[in-house]
């Protein structure tokens, strides 16, 4: 069977297209996680006063891709040691994390994170937390770069552009 997981990478339409092009990964929903308020909108998480982070909540077969290698995935797409940024992005709403949803999940995600901090010299500063609520962003925020015309297709060799 299927399996979920909740990433936050940044400004969601790159973490999202990223996952888009891993073989085994299913199906993509962008939103808002880790937050107080309920049902937030994109203008709230932006102020950054809900205490959410712009999150990617997929899911996918962990037959064809392990966990293991999405945490890896997502550890490669943002710098690790950089605490609320990524890339231009700035602020709480865009601090990268892994949400894991079992207790396989968590063990997991330390692994990964054990792995990246070895390879670091700062303090690698990715959230590891369980899982909470996952609100999906509004219609327009999905599958938005792939609708810009970005390649998602698996294995997908292209860079990820996150404006234009």
């Amino acid at each position: 069977g299927f399996e979920v997981a909740t990433f936050a990478g940044g400004c969601f339409w790159g973490t999202e297209l990223h996952f888009q092009r891993i073989p085994g990964v299913v199906a993509t929903c962008v939103g808002y996680t880790q937050g107080g308020v309920p049902a937030p909108t994109y203008e709230q998480v932006c102020s950054g006063t809900t205490g959410h982070t712009e999150a990617l909540q997929l899911l996918f077969d962990p037959s064809e891709c392990s966990y293991e290698s999405l945490c890896a995935k997502l550890l490669s797409t943002v710098d690790p040691t950089a605490r609320n940024r990524v890339g231009n992005d700035r602020g709480t709403q865009y601090r990268h994390g892994i949400y894991s949803h079992t207790p396989e999940q968590a063990e997991a995600a330390r692994r990964a994170l054990e792995l990246e901090q070895a390879k670091q010299s700062a303090p690698v500063v990715t959230e590891m937390l369980p899982a909470r609520v996952f609100y999906p962003a509004e219609n327009y925020h999905q599958r938005y770069l792939q609708k810009g015309g970005q390649n998602a297709a698996k294995n997908a060799p292209e860079k990820v552009r996150c404006y234009g």
